[in-house]
């Protein structure tokens, strides 16, 4: 019998093999650039565009700045383009960056842990004056930017920062950027331990070292140990906030991978305790680990926050201390709720030796030269040297005697810097927003400012903490998924079916007590126009429908849709 002819093999499936690239992590191996930014970034290091700037770009002139250090290594020491004039927010992600491009910088002085002298304050406001066209914003994150600036003028402004001991080092880019601290370190009667010392030694250290000086993306990092969780540590890529061990008494509780942005997280603990002489090290273990393992390929998932989340705080733990410390951290107890509503210091308090301190608050950030100046003039007439920024976009000023306290209250309200501000001025912050800003798309600082008055006017017996972030962009640089109703900005249709200026609204974000990020009501968005109309009508149903002690933020995460519309 004959055998059965078998069918021929089916002809083999051909599969197109891709070679995997992995995140672009420099502990796998992976140190091909895939970007351009990591591409200038291994062509040439940041730090290295002062030179340049120097001997070359601030004598010939903006026109002859290469454009990877215009537009990449010059943020290594504070320098950012700012946007043209005149080109309106839909343009915003159409132009190329050359046609959104001003011949004028942003420049950030870099102020760790928000302390001035009245003598440095003094100089800024100088030089606000003289290159700045007076601008000056205080920023969220303890800065002060100034704008207007030609790049002739850089290597001037920098000799006059750096006589007085400060600098721009690596304010911007991907760096550690400016390390935030409580502003009432070392004074504060409450604190539970002061953090100064890890910031000057961390600042000493590794600020302008080429050992982190090309980080995947950027690196925030927050100190505090006062309990009122002043340096909002829950959004920062690492925090250290003061807590006390039952065994081995004040030091700090570490967090990790906090973060902002279009995809928000909030930091998780890792559960160690670390005091305060290791807060450099650690400090520097955990950068490492962005530095090694941080995902470079794509931009977009180069922050801390995404591989704190891929590998979860134990792992994070793990490494930490098995490839960089080399030893085991200390388990420790997580930080108490703070029992102020208020984080920005704002006020008349008393200081540990007897003293007192004020804060006080500007508009949404925004002052000038002249008024930096008069405030260090203020302050020094007052007995005081010193001042402080907060990461509210407030300011203050330390060591005032009792009898000196009101007058020098009453001298600030005279410049429209009251310690006594309505919950609306004090809890108001605004990005920069379209004037200056290249990824703005709407108008901010304007818009708070006039938004205050307007809330002032119409609801002045409202009485509630209240927080009003606005920004004008998705980047959520004013932070407004964590406040009480955050606008981020947008164009939208009016009335009249007309594309205007207008916001998002997002509500019940919070950071502190119950730190989350707030709501989005479906299809809620407002005009610019609407938004006081807006603001009133919401705030007037939360005094209505609040339950006894309740706070803005739970009441919009418990209200229906339609008392949020």
């Amino acid at each position: 019998m004959a055998a059965t002819p078998q069918k021929p093999d089916a002809a083999p499936v051909r599969r197109k093999v891709s070679r995997h690239r992995g995140e672009g992590q420099w502990a796998a191996g992976h140190f091909t650039p895939l970007n351009g930014n990591e591409q200038f970034k291994k062509d040439d290091d940041g730090l290295n565009v002062r030179t340049r700037i120097e001997t070359i770009y601030s004598k010939r002139g903006f026109d002859s700045i290469d454009p990877n250090d215009l537009r990449g290594r010059m943020r290594w020491w504070g320098l950012y383009t700012q946007r043209k004039p005149g080109i309106d927010g839909g343009k915003t992600a159409i132009l190329e960056p050359e046609e959104l491009d001003d011949k004028y910088f942003m420049l950030r002085v870099r102020i760790d842990g928000g302390r001035l002298t009245t003598r440095q304050l003094q100089v800024i406001g100088e030089i606000s004056q003289e290159f700045a066209r007076g601008t000056a914003d205080i920023t969220d994150r303890q800065n002060i930017q100034l704008h207007w600036i030609r790049i002739e003028d850089v290597p001037a402004i920098w000799d006059r920062l750096e006589a007085v001991g400060l600098s721009t080092t690596e304010a911007c880019g991907d760096t550690p950027r400016v390390i935030i601290g409580s502003p009432v370190a070392g004074i504060a009667e409450d604190e539970i331990i002061d953090g100064t010392r890890a910031i000057d030694e961390i600042h000493d250290r590794f600020i302008g070292s080429k050992e982190f000086s090309n980080l995947p993306r950027k690196f925030k990092t927050a100190i505090s140990g006062s309990p009122l969780l002043d340096v909002a540590h829950e959004i920062n890529d690492v925090a250290f906030v003061g807590v006390e061990h039952p065994e081995h008494g004040p030091g700090f509780d570490l967090w990790v991978g906090g973060g902002l942005s279009t995809n928000p997280k909030i930091g998780v603990r890792l559960g160690a305790w670390v005091p305060l002489d290791e807060v450099p090290e650690v400090w520097a273990g955990v950068v490492g680990i962005f530095r090694d393992y941080g995902y470079r390929r794509l931009r977009t998932r180069a922050r801390l926050k995404f591989l704190v989340a891929d590998w979860g705080p134990e792992k994070f733990r793990q490494v930490l201390q098995d490839e960089y410390l080399k030893r085991p951290l200390a388990d420790g107890p997580a930080p108490a709720a703070p029992v102020e509503r208020w984080r920005d210091h704002v006020g008349v308090h008393r200081q540990r030796d007897g003293r007192f301190y004020v804060g006080f608050a500007p508009r949404v950030g925004r002052v000038d030269g002249a008024t930096l100046t008069k405030i260090a003039e203020l302050a020094e007439a007052h007995g005081s040297g010193r001042v402080r920024t907060t990461v509210e976009q407030k300011m203050i000023v330390l060591d005032v005697e009792e009898a000196q306290v009101e007058s020098l209250v009453e001298a600030l309200a005279a410049l429209d810097l009251t310690a006594k501000p309505s919950p609306f001025r004090r809890g108001t912050m605004a990005c920069t927003g379209i004037e200056y800003c290249k990824l703005a798309i709407v108008e901010t600082k304007q818009r708070g400012s006039a938004l205050i008055d307007e809330l002032e006017r119409r609801i002045p017996e409202f009485d509630e903490p209240i927080t009003i972030n606005i920004n004008g962009c998705p980047n959520a640089c004013a932070r407004i998924q964590v406040a009480d109703i955050g606008l981020k900005g947008q164009l939208v249709l009016d009335g009249d079916g007309n594309q205007v200026e207008g916001y998002q609204v997002h509500l019940g974000g919070a950071l502190g007590l119950e730190a989350g990020f707030g709501r989005k009501v479906r299809g809620l968005k407002v005009t610019s126009d609407e938004l006081p109309d807006y603001i009133e009508r919401v705030l007037k149903r939360f005094q209505e429908e609040r339950e006894e002690g309740e706070r803005f933020a739970a009441w919009a995460t418990r209200t229906s849709e339609e008392a949020l519309s």
